[in-house]
């Protein structure tokens, strides 16, 4: 009996600590740079596996990269998605980049009448957002080519892209590798993929402000280990991202033939080396400095950034211990 009254006596108080730890849970707001589509079913497979390992989330779609990144910076939106470099650089908040999410695997695409970069001189060109990775990528190639684009239009989605050249309402954009592929497959006769240098920096990458991100370290950590843990299996296995989307998730409720071709979207990605499985850390550090350097998004010479002026890796290395 009195083991018992003991064994209850500890029960009863551990129940009031369970429960303040409960009422201290904090639902993290995640700004999107884009609506869900193929693109992002691998990163709502990450956030379902951070869920069910007690991470509590609500997210926001934006229209536009700069839209998120500003939510960040004013404390509307706790995480954004995008490349925020410029803004890092010249904003107080200290803000850092915890995961690579995506490389800039993107690809000039053109109607016939083009055949080499040289030929977009002057020419208009369609692009994702302002200072996003398709911006930066117009930048490099003007400075490597030494040629100047017309009109830059802003239409975010690279299907949405295919469809306005589809429509004839653009002749020039630049896609991601789906995309390419796709168009390619089926009016390969009408455009052509314009031969282009490789790039190895960051498109899309998680970021948040270091200061909160100091205040969640519990929440950080099963976050970026839940990203670390699908990029990792999807690199070993690209039908894990359709065998764990949830069907009754935003993922799931896209059209059909998207959910039908999520294994050959994720298979064509990891070939094409989109996907870092160790979420880019220092390599992908120092690809940014570099790139973001040369596409005028950074000042200064790439040598002389820090990298921990961008970036804060604890939360990556704790999660590839």
């Amino acid at each position: 009996m009195r083991q018992l009254l003991k064994t209850l006596l500890a029960v009863a108080a551990a129940i009031p600590i369970v429960m303040a730890s409960a009422a201290k849970a904090e639902t993290i707001k995640i700004a999107l740079a884009e609506t869900p589509s193929d693109e992002l079913a691998a990163f709502f497979v990450a956030l379902d596996r951070a869920k069910a390992n007690g991470l509590d989330y609500e997210w926001t779609a934006f229209s536009d990269e700069e839209l998120a990144i500003q939510a960040v910076l004013s404390g509307q939106m706790d995480i954004g998605f995008g490349t925020p470099y410029a803004a890092m650089q010249k904003s107080k908040a200290p803000i850092r980049i915890v995961f690579q999410v995506s490389k800039l695997k993107f690809f000039p695409v053109t109607t016939k009448k083009y055949s080499t970069l040289k030929d977009l001189d002057g020419e208009p060109i369609l692009l994702h957002s302002r200072g996003g990775g398709t911006d930066s990528i117009a930048n490099v190639i003007e400075a490597k080519e030494g040629i100047k684009f017309g009109e830059r239009s802003y239409v975010p989605g690279s299907a949405n892209r295919v469809a306005a050249l589809l429509a004839g309402q653009a002749d020039a954009t630049i896609i991601d590798l789906s995309n390419k592929n796709k168009i390619m497959r089926a009016h390969g006769d009408q455009f052509n993929v314009l031969p282009m240098f490789d790039v190895e920096a960051s498109d899309e990458a998680l970021f948040a402000n270091l200061d909160w991100i100091k205040a969640h370290e519990k929440e950080v950590d099963i976050f970026v280990s839940a990203l670390l843990s699908v990029w990792r299996d999807m690199n070993d296995d690209p039908t894990v991202i359709s065998r764990e989307t949830n069907p009754d998730g935003p993922i799931g409720q896209l059209p059909k033939e998207i959910l039908d071709s999520l294994d050959g979207f994720y298979k064509d990605a990891v070939e094409g080396g989109l996907y870092d499985r160790d979420g880019g850390g220092r390599k992908a550090a120092m690809a940014d400095m570099e790139w973001y350097s040369g596409a005028g998004q950074l000042e200064g010479d790439p040598a002389s950034l820090n990298i921990e002026d961008f970036w804060y890796l604890a939360p990556l290395d704790a999660a590839m211990k």
